[in-house]
């Protein structure tokens, strides 16, 4: 089947968009409507995309999409001629054939996506006749996901942790710089130190919890022996990561773990306190909305992370609003196509966080800056 090309203007609603979200689990494809909320279908590529010492390799990603694409548009052209729809309805309105926007997040998009950047817009305009395409890093879709077009910030947290706000005038990030650099907070910062006070527990050693040195040992074995275990893995952080439940399962009755998690919570709520933008001012100054929202598994473990990092946010933030993530990474592709396609991208444009080409941006101011600390008061 041959689809359209979107026209200069706006899709119709019934023009079809594609959200995609690849990471470290592999790679995540979502049909949608340009005029409908939600997906039409998704699938699941369960390959992560390959790195190399040129960065994302976009033959891999192009290899595992564009099929699983082709398979959703086919399923949903079968669909439409299932339903018989009567003519005129909108599944016969002259765009319902029509990819309009794909939208693609890609976890190291920023640092390691220059390949994708210089590939993929021409790749799918061949392939797909699709001329909208965004590229945007993993953060600013689960910051679509979380917060949709709205002014506030997100925290992502899981084996890491990243805080991404935005005034729509400029992206502000914090942390998100690995588990050796900070990820403080993030699941493999919260696993670290539960094990630390395990092993301080094992040596004798002030500062050892024994609840969680018997965790270490039903999880890992012997504490000498873990050494051994983690240190020749390539995938330390997940390892690491992989005892935070742990820590929040003891955390109830053992004072070290309880710590533990206020001192993530700590973290979670600074890095969010230097990203959100400060709330509307009675004379219009100041760009946001004091939201906050919270995305990702970390947030998973519950109240004993969640109450301290309520506390932490109220302190740091008076007035903020904490929210649960409305939608995740690949819900923000999916409204970032939609965006798009609708010629009502409101997140701000950058060169690495959110590439549109610049054929695309007519009528948009240019590139906005991405700041990694926090603004001056």
């Amino acid at each position: 089947m041959t689809y359209a090309v979107a026209p200069g203007g706006p899709a119709g609603p019934g023009a079809y968009v594609l959200g995609v979200d690849s990471g470290g689990s592999g790679l995540r494809v979502a049909l949608g409507r340009a005029g409908d909320p939600g997906p039409l279908a998704t699938t699941v590529c369960a390959e992560p995309v390959r790195t190399g010492p040129g960065g994302i390799d976009a033959g891999h990603l192009l290899d595992q999409l564009l099929p699983a694409a082709r398979e959703l548009l086919e399923r949903a052209s079968a669909e439409i001629r299932r339903d018989a729809r009567p003519s005129g309805s909108r599944a016969d309105d002259g765009s319902a054939h029509e990819v309009a926007a794909v939208a693609i997040g890609a976890a190291g998009m920023a640092t390691l996506g220059e390949r994708l950047r210089a590939e993929l817009p021409g790749a799918l305009a061949d392939a797909l006749g699709v001329r909208r395409v965004a590229l945007a890093a993993d953060a600013v879709t689960a910051y679509a996901g979380a917060v949709g077009q709205r002014p506030g910030a997100v925290v992502a947290g899981g084996t890491g942790m990243i805080a991404l706000g935005t005034d729509l005038k400029e992206w502000h990030r914090a942390d998100g710089w690995g588990h050796l650099l900070g990820d403080s907070g993030g699941g493999a910062w919260i696993g670290r130190a539960g094990l630390d006070a395990a092993m301080r527990a094992h040596d004798g050693r002030r500062g050892g919890s024994a609840a969680l040195l018997d965790r270490l040992t039903a999880v890992f074995g012997p504490a000498e022996a873990l050494p051994g275990l983690l240190y020749p893995r390539s995938d330390r952080p997940a390892v690491l990561a992989s005892f935070a439940p742990e820590v929040a399962a003891c955390a109830g009755a053992d004072p070290v773990a309880a710590g533990i998690l206020r001192q993530a919570a700590g973290h979670i709520a600074e890095a969010a306190a230097a990203v959100c933008p400060a709330p509307a001012e009675p004379d219009g100054e100041g760009g946001g909305t004091g939201e906050v929202a919270l995305t990702g598994g970390l947030f998973r473990m519950g109240e004993p992370l969640i109450a301290p990092l309520r506390e932490e946010l109220a302190r740091l933030l008076p007035g903020a609003r904490t929210t649960t993530a409305t939608g995740d990474p690949l819900t923000g592709a999916l409204r970032i196509a939609r965006a798009l396609a609708a010629g009502d991208l409101r997140l701000p444009h950058h060169p690495t966080m959110l590439f549109v080409p610049r054929e695309q941006e007519t009528g948009r101011r240019g590139e906005t800056a991405v700041h990694s600390e926090p603004r001056p008061e």
